[in-house]
């Protein structure tokens, strides 16, 4: 009988930095204002109103909105916020690795692009 209560009490405990039912809520209003701040400003500013023009802004704002999107789903629902301190920057070191690789094969591959297209021997047509 004690085993099971032990095992009632570590069930109990196992969830104290977690989150309760209005913070789940809270993040997924959160969630979804972003989500909606997104489509009224692809489909209501860029596109219906033309109030922004399609370019280096509109990229920017929607970059900035997708990474507060990741943030809080990588923070909350996958539980990385309530991780010690050594182990979230862990995890931030190989993200930003990561991101360093991606730009590095973007700038390659549009180097290599031009390098193909600009070759007598390669002629890309």
């Amino acid at each position: 009988m004690s085993q099971y209560q032990d095992n009632i009490a570590h069930g109990e405990h196992a969830h104290e930095g977690g989150m309760d039912k209005k913070a789940i809520w809270r993040v997924f209003g959160v969630l979804l204002a972003l989500t909606c701040l997104e489509f009224l400003i692809a489909l209501g500013f860029v596109h219906h109103w033309q109030i922004l023009a399609k370019g280096t802004l509109v990229n920017t704002i929607y970059i900035v909105l997708t990474l507060v999107k990741a943030y809080y789903i990588v923070a909350f629902f996958m539980h990385l916020k309530f991780e010690k301190s050594s182990f979230i920057v862990t995890v931030g070191i190989v993200f930003i690795f990561i991101i360093y690789f991606i730009i590095l094969l973007l700038i390659e591959g549009d180097f290599l692009g031009t390098a193909f297209q600009e070759h007598l021997i390669f002629p890309n047509k």
